[in-house]
């Protein structure tokens, strides 16, 4: 399987997955023809990362408005493969439910209306594990796979606006396109993402320098997850887009979702920052700050207090009972079907993972003690 010659938009490029997928891209022995890279804006440690790795294939910077109409149009013009990664990750409700619509869920019906008017042929979809859950009663669900029955009842913004945009995604395939193709879409539902530069990892690790070098338990030791590294789940829509050139391979793939994990060892959330970083001094609380149902109700009446204060001032709580559940209920899944579907094995061993990981947050300990620092200053 093969990606040469293919000309491929990458959306959301300059962030945290999206630089990762792209950096893959470019590595690819056999050169795309074009990759395309489209955000709102670019860091300049991006530019430098992509400069770095650029060899044969031809990279072109879009930075633009994922609901600016032509410029959609624009970006997919003379592309037949679309990764869209752009999406505002909310978990604690600080961005405005608008904005959250408009991005997550507007935004990617306007980017497969622009696939369908410019041709593009394959369009892959980077969804989520909170798509499927965990629903409000903490139901858990232990190595589920695609056809794993499950109540997702949650109406939370952020998971309802990606459960939207992937219905949307796999609503459209088999859309006919302006010159008599077919549209051929997929989703790939990712378990929380970690890995050199995750935000989540850094702002935890704020809060543990500012803890004594303790970090804070916000999850039971048995809410076993199993989070996935950025290089794995990258290589996973690397390895989706190559069988979408072999049609054979297309026809099971098309308006399929795929859960992505790799080998990383079930633990809870609160124990991954622990597990990669125990080896640099830190060290992590025993216990929850207070009992799950009393955290639970404390989080309710956060919600509440937030409430009654909306027409005076905007206050957003630091946990909420969606936050709550979702650290604390067992949720894992295998990679059973996108194995045997498109091939996906992982490239990093859970050992690398760790490795790389520990070693750039060594790195960005003093940085972060600094600014922390100056800030308190």
């Amino acid at each position: 399987m093969s990606l040469a010659g293919v000309s491929c938009l990458v959306t959301g490029a300059g962030g945290f997955l999206g630089q990762r997928i792209v950096r893959l891209l470019l590595e690819e022995d056999e050169a795309l023809a074009e990759i395309r890279l489209l955000d709102k804006d670019f860091s300049r440690e991006a530019l430098w990362s992509f400069g770095k790795f650029q060899g044969k294939t031809e990279v072109k910077i879009l930075e633009g408005d994922i609901r600016d109409v032509e410029f959609l149009h624009r970006a997919c013009q003379g592309v037949s493969l679309v990764i869209h990664t752009a999406s505002i990750i909310d978990t604690l409700g600080l961005v405005e439910k608008q904005l959250l619509w408009e991005v997550n869920v507007t935004g990617t019906q306007m980017l497969l209306e622009a696939c369908a008017h410019c041709n593009v042929q394959h369009f892959i979809y980077t969804s989520t594990i909170e798509v499927a859950g965990p629903n409000c009663r903490g139901d858990p669900i232990f190595n589920g796979d695609e056809d794993t029955p499950y109540e997702s009842t949650s109406k939370f913004p952020y998971a309802q606006s990606k459960r939207l945009a992937e219905e949307c995604v796999l609503k459209a395939d088999g859309q006919m396109l302006k010159d008599g193709g077919v549209l051929v879409t997929c989703a790939l539902r990712s378990m929380y993402i970690f890995g050199e530069g995750c935000p989540f990892l850094q702002g935890h690790l704020d809060k543990c320098l500012l803890n004594k070098n303790v970090y804070l338990r916000f999850s039971r030791k048995e809410a076993l997850v199993n989070p996935v590294y950025v290089g794995n789940i990258a290589w996973a829509h690397v390895q989706a887009a190559k069988a979408l050139q072999v049609p054979q391979k297309a026809r099971h793939i098309r308006g399929q979702f795929y859960y992505i994990s790799d080998d990383t060892p079930h633990m809870s959330y609160a124990d991954l920052n622990y597990e990669l970083t125990k080896e640099l001094g830190f060290a992590i609380e025993p216990w929850l700050p207070m009992p799950l149902t009393m955290l639970y109700y404390f989080s309710l009446l956060l919600e509440i207090v937030s409430f009654m204060l909306r027409p005076f001032v905007r206050y957003i709580p630091s946990t909420n009972r969606h936050l709550v559940t979702l650290l604390n209920t067992p949720f894992t899944f295998s990679y059973r079907k996108a194995q045997k579907d498109f091939g996906y094995v992982p490239r990093y061993t859970w050992e690398e993972a760790k490795r790389y990981t520990s070693q750039w947050i060594a790195s960005i300990v003093p940085q972060r003690r600094e600014y922390l620092k100056s800030k308190k200053a």
